[in-house]
């Protein structure tokens, strides 16, 4: 997954834990098997290869996941775009004031367009060289979410899975009480700037301090608007709670990309959140505490 995974289980049984970690080890590798994009002999890959020349068979697993992509790009204006990660090649947040030009922005978004890609129960085909999809703004939640359904699976009630500060609780700790979970300062890396109790549910932030550079007093970070080209500058963060991590990572996202409209569409989700806006004023909504 390209970044710290942790998971968290409350059982007595040494050999069970053992064999509890094979299980989530290989879900977890399964998964970025077939949808990274850095993996020559991914699914993913040989789908982007394959664009402009012909279809690539699809599974059922990745239909589903498909149709959330569409469901994402409606519910979002069409923000939430799996063809967009072709703006990584245009921003380059490795190299220090990076900001690429008119044409080279123009080339990029030429190659966004969700609405243009063919697919259905069977197959997907791009319709034009160089475009790509991509599940990085849902992949990793995914995996949490089938990690923790296997996890349920085996009677494990108490413990929480965290990949990359995508997070699922599966239950609370031993004691009854909550999992403590902390959002960061996104301005005080170090530091955390509320904490969250959670019995269950999912909890994903998005923000503009994760990958960014600074230039000219102007704070460029990766989350970036697939209309415009342009790096959003509303939230520093915002933090998304829901029954899924699929979807509080997603929704998160939509969020800073919706920029002033965010906290409309998230009071509309009706899920709870903690949003910081880019002069630190914070707003959030709170979610009824289960047990």
């Amino acid at each position: 997954m390209g970044s710290r995974c942790e998971v968290v289980v409350g059982v007595d049984d040494e050999p069970l834990a053992k064999r509890l970690f094979h299980l989530v080890e290989a879900e977890t590798r399964r998964i970025e098997l077939k949808y990274s994009r850095y993996l020559p002999e991914s699914w993913l890959t040989q789908v982007n290869h394959a664009a402009g020349k012909h279809p690539v068979v699809l599974d059922e697993e990745t239909y589903q996941l498909l149709k959330y992509a569409e469901n994402l790009y409606q519910v979002s204006f069409g923000l939430f775009d799996i063809t967009s990660g072709v703006l990584r090649k245009a921003w380059d947040f490795k190299v220090p004031a990076n900001i690429p030009g008119e044409e080279i922005l123009k080339n990029t978004l030429s190659f966004i367009d969700w609405p243009s890609v063919v697919w259905d129960a069977s197959s997907i085909y791009l319709p034009k060289h160089g475009m790509e999809i991509d599940f990085g703004g849902y992949g990793k939640e995914y995996a949490v979410d089938r990690v923790c359904k296997i996890l349920e699976n085996e009677q494990v009630r108490t413990g929480y899975i965290n990949f990359a500060g995508d997070m699922r609780v599966i239950g609370p700790r031993e004691n009854g009480e909550p999992w403590q979970m902390g959002i960061q300062n996104p301005r005080e890396i170090n530091k955390v700037i509320a904490t969250i109790p959670l019995y269950s549910g999912s909890l994903a932030t998005s923000g503009d301090y994760e990958r960014y550079f600074e230039l000219d007093g102007q704070r460029y970070c990766h989350i970036i608007n697939p209309k415009s080209g342009q790096p959003v500058k509303y939230w520093q963060s915002i933090s998304v709670l829901a029954p899924l991590a699929i979807m509080a990572g997603s929704y998160s996202t939509i969020a800073m990309l919706l920029e002033e409209k965010a906290l409309d569409f998230l009071n509309k989700s009706g899920v709870a959140y903690l949003a910081i806006d880019y002069q630190g004023q914070i707003y959030k909504k709170s979610a009824e505490v289960k047990r």
